[in-house]
C-alpha cells in the first residue's frame, strides 16, 4: 500500500517546482523590462534631438550645387558609419532585439534628415529646383512622400540635380529596407547566439578556475 504522507507530497512537489521556476525567472523579467523602457526612450530622444538639430542649423546660408552635393556625400558616409557602429553594438548587447529598435531609428531618421536638409540648400542655391519654393517642413514632407512612395505629386524636383538626388534617395530607401534590414537581423541573431553561450562559457570557466 502506499503512504498516505507521500501521496500528500507527491502533488506538492511539481506546484514547488513552478513557484521555485517563477521566483527565478522575476529577477530576468525585470532587466528586460527595463530596458525596453531604456530603448524605446532612448530611440525617441534620438529622433526628436536629431529633428531639433534640423530645425535649429542656419541651412539659409548661401550654398553652391557642388557644396550641397559634397555635403551629401559626407552625410551618408556619416549614415553608413553610424549603421556600421550600431551593427557591432547589437552584436555584443546583452538585448540585442532591443539595441536594433535604436539603431534603426538612428540609422533612418539621419538618413531622411539628411535628404530633407540637401534638397533644402539646393532650392536655395538653385531656385526653382522644385516645383515650389521649399522650407524646412516642405523638404523633410517631400523627402517622407519619396521615402514611403506615397508620391503626392504636389511637390516635385524639377531641375536634373533635383531629380538625380531624389533618385539617389529612392534607391538608397531601398538599400535601408532591404539589405540594411538583413544585415541588422544578422546582427541581432549573433548578437543572440554569443548571449545563449555566454553562460556556459563563464559556468566551464569557473570550474577550470
Amino acid at each position: 500500500m502506499n503512504d498516505p504522507a507521500t501521496a500528500r507530497t507527491e502533488p506538492a512537489r511539481p506546484r514547488q517546482e513552478r513557484e521555485r521556476q517563477r521566483q527565478q525567472q522575476q529577477p530576468r523579467e525585470r532587466p528586460r523590462r527595463r530596458a525596453k523602457a531604456t530603448v524605446l526612450v532612448r530611440a525617441a530622444l534620438i529622433a526628436i534631438g536629431l529633428v531639433t538639430v534640423y530645425y535649429v542649423l542656419p541651412l539659409d546660408g548661401r550654398s553652391t550645387s557642388t557644396g550641397t552635393s559634397v555635403l551629401l556625400a559626407c552625410g551618408l558616409l556619416l549614415v553608413v558609419l553610424v549603421f556600421w557602429w550600431e551593427v557591432q553594438a547589437i552584436a555584443h548587447s546583452p538585448f540585442p532585439r532591443l539595441k536594433a529598435v535604436e539603431a534603426l531609428a538612428a540609422t533612418l531618421v539621419l538618413y531622411i534628415l539628411l535628404f530633407a536638409g540637401t534638397y533644402f540648400l539646393l532650392e536655395h542655391s538653385t531656385p526653382g529646383s522644385f516645383s515650389e519654393p521649399l522650407t524646412k517642413t516642405d523638404s523633410l514632407y517631400f523627402t517622407l512622400t519619396t521615402f514611403t512612395t506615397v508620391g503626392y505629386g504636389d511637390i516635385a524636383a524639377r531641375s536634373q540635380t533635383g531629380r538625380i538626388l531624389t533618385m539617389l534617395q529612392m534607391v538608397g530607401g531601398l538599400l535601408l529596407v532591404g539589405v540594411a534590414a538583413r544585415i541588422l537581423a544578422g546582427a541581432v541573431q549573433a548578437g543572440l547566439r554569443r548571449r545563449d553561450h555566454e553562460p556556459s562559457e563563464d559556468l566551464s570557466s569557473r570550474r577550470e578556475g
